[in-house]
This record gives C-alpha cells, sequence and structure tokens, in this order.
C-alpha cells in the first residue's frame, strides 16, 4: 500500500454511523464518576476546570472537598481567597481557581447566582474558553455544542486520517467543524438509559463518550484498537498507524533550573513568606528561597550568602523536583535552627506553627517541603 502525507486516500471516504456506535458504547462502560451523577451547572464547571491537565483519580478528591465547602456558585463568590486557593492546592494552575471565583463573583451579582445554559454566553466569563463552554453546555444543559480537548483531537484525529498539527488553524478548524457535527447529529437522536447517566441526553452522552473513549481506549500510545466501538470505521486504526496521530509539533526542549529554599527554624516555628499579588503563584506561601543563577553553584553557601548565616549550622534536607511546563525545577532544601537572628536577604515574612502551616495555601513545591518537616 503506498504510503503519503494523508492516509485517507488510501482507504474509505470519511467515517460515517459514528455517532449510534459512540452512544451505545459509552451508555455501557461508562466509568462512575461523581460529577456523572448530577448535572448541576456549577458542578459540572468545577469538574471541567479541574480535569484540565489533570488526571481523574486526582481530582475526585478535589471535587468532592470542593462541592462540601463551595456547594454553589454564591459561597464561592463570598469565600475569602486564601480559602479557595487553600482548597485548589495541589492542582496547579491557580489562575484557574481565581478565575473560577471571579466568574462565580459576576453571576452572583448580575445573574443571581447561575451560569447561563449556552456556550456563547459563557464564553464571557473569566476562564471559561471554546472547550469548557461547550462541555458545561453540551453536559449540564444538552446543547449541542462542540468540545475539542486532547482526548477529543486523538479520537477525531485518527477516525478520519487527518495529518498535521491539530493546533494550527487550518486542522484546528477542520476538527472543530467535525466535532459539532457529531453532536448536533446526537442531538435528534433518543436518549440511552444507563446507570449513573439514566437522567444525561443525547448531546451530553455524545460529546462524553468522545473524551472517555480517548480516556480509556484510545490511548497515545498503544491505543486498545481490538476493543474500540469505533475501530470498522478509524482510518487510521484500520492502516495500523494510529500511533502516528495526532501529528502534534516536537515540545520545546525542557530548561534545567535550580533553586535554593531555606527553612529557618525559630523552636516550633518556621519562616514561610507570601508570594506577591498578581505575580506567578500570587497569594501562595512558600519557603524564603532565591534561583540560583549558575546551576552549577554551591547550594549551601549561595543560601549561606543569601541569609547572611554560616555555613556549617545548614542540613541538607530531600531536593524536591517538579516540572511547570517547559521547565525542569530542582529546589535544594536546607534547614537551619535559628533563634533570634535577623535575616538581611529575607522579607515579606511571618514565623508559622505546624497548624498554621496547615491553613496556609503553599505552591506544590514548597508544600512537598512542609510536609517533610512533620
Amino acid at each position: 500500500m503506498a504510503r503519503s502525507g494523508s492516509i485517507e486516500a488510501a482507504l474509505s471516504p470519511t467515517p460515517g454511523g459514528l455517532v449510534p456506535l459512540l452512544l451505545d458504547w459509552f451508555a455501557a462502560n461508562a466509568r462512575d464518576l461523581p460529577w456523572r451523577r448530577t448535572l448541576d451547572p456549577y458542578a459540572v464547571w468545577i469538574s471541567e476546570v479541574m480535569l484540565q491537565q489533570t488526571q481523574v483519580k486526582t481530582v475526585i478528591p478535589y471535587w468532592e472537598r470542593w462541592l462540601g465547602e463551595f456547594p454553589d456558585i454564591r459561597s464561592l463568590a463570598d469565600a475569602p481567597e486564601e480559602r479557595v486557593l487553600k482548597l485548589w492546592e495541589g492542582l496547579g494552575y491557580y489562575s484557574r481557581a481565581r478565575n473560577l471565583q471571579k466568574a462565580a463573583k459576576l453571576l452572583a451579582g448580575t445573574r443571581g447566582g447561575r451560569l447561563p445554559d449556552t456556550a456563547d454566553a459563557m464564553m464571557d466569563l473569566p476562564g471559561i474558553g471554546r472547550y469548557t463552554a461547550g462541555a458545561i453546555a453540551s453536559i449540564a444543559f444538552d446543547r449541542p455544542s462542540p468540545i475539542l480537548d486532547g482526548n477529543v483531537v486523538r479520537v477525531l484525529t485518527r477516525i478520519h486520517g487527518l495529518p498535521g498539527d491539530p493546533k494550527g488553524k487550518e486542522l484546528n478548524g477542520r476538527l472543530w467543524q467535525l466535532a459539532e457535527a457529531l453532536v448536533v447529529e446526537a442531538s435528534g437522536l433518543p436518549v440511552r438509559r444507563s446507570g449513573t447517566l439514566r437522567s444525561a441526553g443525547p448531546c451530553s452522552m455524545l460529546n462524553q463518550s468522545l473524551m472517555e473513549l480517548g480516556a480509556t481506549v484510545c490511548a497515545p500510545r498503544t491505543p486498545r484498537c481490538a476493543v474500540c466501538p469505533v475501530a470498522v470505521r478509524c482510518i487510521a486504526g484500520r492502516s495500523g498507524r494510529a500511533e502516528e496521530f495526532p501529528q502534534a509539533k516536537a515540545r520545546a526542549v525542557a530548561t534545567e533550573r535550580r533553586f535554593v529554599a531555606v527553612v529557618l527554624s525559630r523552636g516550633k516555628k518556621v519562616l514561610v513568606r507570601q508570594r506577591p499579588a498578581g505575580g506567578v503563584n500570587g497569594g501562595l506561601w512558600e519557603f524564603p528561597n532565591e534561583e540560583l543563577a549558575d546551576p552549577r553553584a554551591d547550594a549551601r553557601s549561595a543560601a549561606a550568602a543569601w541569609t547572611g548565616l554560616a555555613p556549617q549550622g545548614f542540613v541538607a534536607l530531600q531536593p524536591v523536583k517538579h516540572t511547570i511546563t517547559r521547565y525542569r525545577m530542582t529546589v535544594d532544601v536546607f534547614r537551619v535552627e535559628v533563634g533570634t537572628k535577623k535575616f538581611p536577604g529575607v522579607i515579606g515574612t511571618t514565623w508559622a506553627d505546624p497548624d498554621e502551616l496547615e491553613r496556609l495555601a503553599f505552591t506544590s513545591a514548597h508544600r512537598r517541603i512542609a510536609r517533610r518537616l512533620a
């Protein structure tokens, strides 16, 4: 068989008959997830924002705690920002939590604490883009609004054998058209009733089926084509080239960055500082730290010079490694007992005991440091 940039010419035309196959499969195979037991638009909204770039198993306890403390839009709008950030702690991308509260405040003031029921209206709210709006509108209100996340991109590029970068303007537009055609077709079909989905409409089920298929069957590597409900309609799968799609651009080379953090102890209390509002991780707490201009520098000497303390008193703790976008970060951590000493290089701080450490919202890397102190 001849190989080319597109495999559509070598196989059948654009696949059809997908919607009934997807709906039947999802009705029988949908995972029992807590946000699927409700059609509350607010609860759906929270789940969709939390699930962005985060695994389902990680999100479940966060979603349950959040809904337990902020059960509706008004309670979120009225909450102290520090408490909102604390409940988000560990999910990263804290701007999402702030945008949730900003949107909640707008809704509480202008719409009686209710989300609009169309995707277009939702996109006027902070932090709600086209995907999130389509997900909420279709799942909570059964609107025929398309969705396109990483899972759906993978499913659609494989089914239709679409080469190219899915983030490129032309292919991305084509994928949105395909996603919309599927959900519009589903809107005219009977509802499939099953388990926790007994209240879900056909648009809700269609969009969720695409996400579920990508999450559980149409995996990025070693897709389970043998059990795929649409295998007979999948161009890439039938050609044995499923893993070649989507053809995203190569990721940027990771940049290594190195920091040194110091746990300055005074009895049971340690020194922490709050990041300035408006900056990266603004409002979150951390241990005093600095980035090393030279990644090869001696971290202990750098910490001593920065705090004005003798290096002999610094006790090394286990370094913290974490990744944010294209940055791979290593944080060398030292603990030192300081009594009543002053630290010219450390500003904007407060002394916190173990209970206070637990209540404060930390960046994820520094929460890991705090846990090692227990």
